[in-house]
């Protein structure tokens, strides 16, 4: 089992002092300040095409989760939208009419490139989904490690309507959350599904009842992962994704090398004192 390259992202992440500043048209990235400082939110902002994947959209979210990737200030992300009733509604497929068959191939590899991006990002990623999430969306979505949907949500893998199948790792990813036979049912049926469905079928982690409350959730469950060790975060974050590849004795050796990065950090003495002094710690990520 090779584990060479398992700790190359986390390596970079805390060699490196970026402010965030991207922004496009469409695409934003904010870091929230006061209390919330180290929340960083990515916004989806484009009515036109209802924040669908195009292009122009896949280039922008990579390069908005590279800049992520190496601001060593944030410790949760959410990806939102701020469009109504839309998260993101899959492929621009205005756009995919005007593109040839190896465009469309390229495209799709620049798109599983952005979901992996969002995946392996060393942080939290949660995803906030008021509204329609539907094929390429939901993948994005499913990306993410945590999903909060509104009950009112459109959830679906939906490609085979369109005599396709899912092309940036939703057959993969969803059939690891919910297993092979149930993914085959959603994906054979483009079944879309409410929030409340999706999670009692164990897509999402919590769904709220008003419409656009998905956000607010997100921003409570990204409070309550901002007091805690990033480092800690982040290696755990590590070991589950690296881990749940492989079988139990592998995920656990894989798992006590990610302990191991941590044991000689200024942050794990931190909070062993601050238990012993009853007082809250001051985590600084190193």
């Amino acid at each position: 089992m090779m584990f060479k390259n398992l700790f190359v992202p986390l390596r970079l992440v805390f060699s490196k002092r970026l402010p965030l500043k991207f922004s496009s048209s469409t695409i934003s990235t904010k870091t929230l300040e006061n209390e919330d400082r180290g929340i960083t939110i990515v916004s989806l902002d484009n009515s036109k095409t209802k924040n669908s994947l195009n292009k122009e959209s896949v280039q922008n979210l990579s390069n908005a989760f590279e800049e992520i990737s190496t601001d060593c200030n944030t410790r949760v992300v959410i990806i939102r939208s701020l469009i109504p009733k839309v998260f993101c509604a899959g492929a621009d497929l205005k756009e995919r009419l005007t593109l040839s068959d190896g465009e469309i191939k390229l495209f799709l590899n620049k798109l599983n490139e952005l979901m992996f991006k969002i995946e392996e990002c060393p942080v939290p990623v949660i995803s906030a989904i008021d509204g329609a999430a539907l094929g390429g969306g939901l993948e994005m979505a499913l990306a993410s490690d945590i999903r909060i949907a509104s009950e009112d949500a459109k959830i679906g893998l939906v490609e085979t309507k369109l005599a396709i199948l899912p092309g940036a790792g939703g057959t993969q990813r969803l059939t690891r959350l919910v297993g092979s036979s149930l993914a085959k049912e959603l994906i054979f049926t483009a079944r879309i599904l409410n929030g409340k469905q999706a999670k009692e079928l164990g897509i999402v982690n919590h769904v709220t009842k008003d419409p656009e409350t998905a956000f607010e959730k997100s921003l409570e469950i990204a409070r309550e992962i901002l007091p805690n060790g990033p480092l800690g975060v982040k290696f755990a974050k590590l070991a589950i994704n690296k881990g749940k590849e492989v079988d139990i004795y592998q995920g656990c050796a894989i798992e006590r090398l990610c302990y191991s990065q941590v044991i000689p950090t200024k942050d794990r003495l931190e909070g062993l004192k601050a238990f012993a002094e009853k007082r809250k710690p001051d985590y600084k990520g190193v």
